[in-house]
């Protein structure tokens, strides 16, 4: 039997003022665009902001629905509209904040399993990282530099053919 240790680096800055200018601005998109979620249901408001090589910077927030599963994410929201709007623009990062009408989120709310197979499926196509930056309404700021570090062993094409 062989072991091996999966894991990665994980930056954490204390306020908004450590983050570079470039980050900052991505956040700031991604706190406004988390202002104007749909979350009648969970009172749990996200928005995300990509950032694209040519400078654009694209926003989503998640968007509930009264059956649950027809809701999305706003990370999906976010990628989803960037691929649809400037295909074959690669993505160079994602800032990620959440907020709740009920209680302080004081911790990095991470993207869910689905919102993580799709950043990863983007960053795959591209062949390029796309660094995350996660907050909350308040606390500790957390960065990695890909998707692949935080979904380690992903599913991906290869998977689908015998070549």
């Amino acid at each position: 039997m062989k072991k091996k240790h999966i894991g990665f680096e994980l930056s954490i800055f204390d306020n908004k003022d450590e983050l570079s200018p470039e980050e900052l601005k991505v956040l700031k998109k991604a706190e406004q665009a988390r202002e104007n979620a749909y979350a009648p249901y969970s009172n749990f408001k996200v928005g995300a902001a990509v950032l694209l090589e040519n400078g654009e910077i694209v926003i989503g927030n998640n968007q509930e629905n009264s059956s649950y599963p027809s809701g999305l994410c706003a990370e999906r929201v976010a990628i989803f509209q960037a691929g649809a709007r400037y295909p074959g623009v690669v993505i160079k990062s994602i800032a990620i904040t959440a907020t709740s009408k009920d209680y302080d989120v004081n911790l990095p709310a991470g993207p869910c399993g689905n919102c993580r197979q799709s950043i990863i499926e983007y960053e795959q196509k591209q062949k390029s990282p796309i660094s995350i930056v996660l907050y909350g309404k308040s606390g500790p700021i957390y960065k990695c530099s890909s998707m692949a570090d935080i979904l380690p062993l992903a599913f991906n094409s290869s998977f689908l053919s015998d070549s």
